[in-house]
């Protein structure tokens, strides 16, 4: 069972503030969630869910299931999946300005907020792009990822390399670095964007499936784009600490891409959420069972979960199709991701 004493939050640098949430995410982490894994480990025997750096793994690995393919639904059905590689290497670039100004300054400013921080405005400025300057979108993208990248790699060697072992558990992931401020930041990420996309649910689908005629209607449709650009950067920034910089984008498109299927788009959303926890719980456990590195355990498990998938509807397919006739066919094919409303969503 975890322990908690206040004293282990006093005497340190920190503001009364700093002290009161540390006090907190202990209480949270350690004494609340660290007691019920405590207890599924003794019920279980399975001893890894008793270690705390496993245990933050555990909580890092559900938000991240969640809110990739929520946000995911959107980007993937606008044809704007590769954003979240775009982002993730803007976030790559916010990670190596932290790490740059705690080595050149002697600070300790968290690499996940400058993180996310950059991330925002690159995909503010990804938007801009596609408003202002007439870039289509895939040129926007690619302008802004390569600037990202160019900027991130002159920060390292900008410093000899000092910053570059910082830098490789952002790069590729590590369950060890999930620490339990990291975890706290992505539960509150995961908190704020569940909470925005509830409150702007409809609009957000109306502009996703019809640009046009939300435009018409009088949505902001502009305000709409980047709000969903802001929400993939903080999506991408808290799943970066576990899955890496390089394999980030994944849980943003392929839990949503083999859920497609699902007639409806709140339950294909469900549905992706569902595949996504599939996805990063096991692709932890298998992680620490076979000391692999965790973020490609878990985009190779959601792949192997696509393809399971695709596998089954094609041979449901054929099976329905050859007991009863084409006449089944065109309502297969109505089972996919539509906008919300009418008897769909019922």
């Amino acid at each position: 069972m975890h322990a908690l004493s206040y004293s282990e939050t006093t005497g340190t640098p920190l503001s009364a503030l700093g002290e009161g949430v540390d006090w907190l995410l202990a209480v949270l982490l350690d004494v609340l969630w660290g007691t019920v894994l405590d207890v599924l480990a003794t019920l279980s025997g399975v001893r890894m869910l008793g270690f705390p750096f496993m245990q933050r793994a555990y909580l890092a690995a559900i938000c991240i299931g969640v809110i990739g393919p929520l946000v995911g639904s959107f980007l993937v059905h606008r044809e704007m999946a590769m954003i979240g590689d775009t982002l993730a290497h803007s976030a790559f670039a916010g990670v190596a300005a932290g790490l740059f100004v705690n080595a050149l300054f002697s600070l300790s400013v968290p690499p996940l907020l400058t993180a996310l921080l950059v991330a925002a405005i690159a995909a503010l400025l990804v938007q801009m792009l596609v408003d202002y300057a007439g870039a289509y979108r895939d040129t926007s993208l690619a302008i802004v990822l390569t600037g990202s990248f160019a900027v991130g790699s002159v920060l390292v060697t900008a410093t000899d390399g000092g910053i570059a072992v910082g830098i490789n558990a952002y790069l590729f992931g590590s369950l060890a670095t999930v620490s339990r401020l990291s975890a706290g930041i992505l539960v509150a990420m995961s908190i704020v964007v569940g909470f925005v996309v509830t409150v702007a649910y409809r609009p957000l689908v109306y502009v996703t499936f019809d640009e046009v005629g939300a435009r018409a209607a009088g949505l902001s449709v502009k305000r709409y784009n980047q709000l969903i650009a802001v929400l993939t950067a903080v999506v991408v920034v808290g799943a970066m600490q576990i899955m890496g910089v390089i394999l980030v984008a994944a849980m943003l498109v392929i839990p949503v891409a083999a859920t497609t299927w699902v007639g409806g788009f709140k339950r294909s959303i469900a549905a992706a959420v569902v595949a996504g926890q599939l996805a990063t719980v096991a692709g932890v456990t298998l992680s620490y069972v076979y000391d692999v590195a965790a973020g490609g355990t878990i985009v190779l498990v959601a792949i192997a979960i696509y393809v399971v998938l695709q596998v089954g509807l094609r041979f449901r397919h054929r099976f329905v199709t050859q007991r009863f006739g084409q006449a089944t066919t065109s309502e297969e094919t109505q089972t996919r991701a539509t906008p919300d409303g009418g008897q769909d969503e019922n």
